[in-house]
């Protein structure tokens, strides 16, 4: 089974220790892992802001890159649903190539999802140990489907405890380019988003996507909060050799 794992931008550029921790549980699970050296974006900032020329040409790059993969894996629901969901839209008048985004768009996958239902994971490798409370992503929850594949990862983790906070579905604010173009919206739905984690009793949030984690730890940072927001890649890897996060 060969798997081509698309990085991320955010997780290339500021969390590469998710990609790392990505990479040792696909690894563990017995797939045969490629990370093709010139990717780059799959387009979906310059897709939310209007760019489609921009966006297409993104796109056209990511399949020529990884269309020879049985399997395309990415520890984010956001750029996951980009392929499954929207490259489709952006070949609609492309016959020729929107047969092939297709074909790559049924085997994207986010890495939880790929775990359970792909690789049918049923312990990780990890040894985490502390209760933990899951946020869902919302390009991931709706998507790609995402919801209890993670929670079913972390069930398998002797030490964890999962404990589920009020409004766990509800946006952290982020929204990629939302958080840019309306800015006081996007620190007000954080703002309500960090008064459930300070009142819940986990120190640690999981959750899947690092635009996510990135905006609520940042949020927890500046009001000094000992609560840290973590990547499931990360919590479902931890303990293992070389692993950071």
């Amino acid at each position: 089974m060969r798997v081509g794992f698309f990085v991320t931008c955010l997780v290339d550029l500021m969390r590469p220790s998710v990609g790392f921790a990505a990479l040792q549980l696909l690894e563990a699970a017995g797939a045969d892992v490629v990370v093709p050296a010139s990717q780059t974006c799959c387009g979906q900032p310059a897709y939310n802001s209007g760019d489609r020329a921009d966006a297409i040409i993104l796109a056209r790059k990511f399949v020529g890159e990884f269309e020879g993969c049985d399997y395309i894996v990415a520890p984010s629901g956001s750029c996951s649903g980009m392929v499954r969901t929207h490259y489709a839209e952006l070949f609609a008048d492309d016959a020729a190539m929107l047969a092939r985004v297709q074909a790559l768009a049924a085997r994207t996958y986010e890495l939880t999802d790929f775990l359970v239902n792909v690789l049918k994971v049923r312990q990780v490798p990890g040894t985490y140990a502390g209760t933990v409370t899951y946020h869902d992503c919302c390009a991931g929850l709706r998507e790609m489907g995402v919801k209890s594949q993670p929670r079913t990862l972390l069930a398998t983790m002797p030490g964890v405890k999962l404990a589920e906070m009020a409004e766990c579905e509800t946006c952290c604010g982020f929204g990629g380019t939302f958080a840019v173009k309306m800015p006081h919206v996007s620190s007000a739905m954080l703002q309500t988003k960090i008064e459930h984690i300070e009142t819940h009793e986990a120190q640690t949030v999981v959750t899947g996507d690092a635009s996510c984690l990135t905006q609520m730890n940042g949020g927890l940072s500046r009001q000094k909060s000992a609560k840290r927001v973590r990547h499931i890649a990360n919590v479902l890897a931890e303990g293992l050799p070389d692993h950071e996060g």
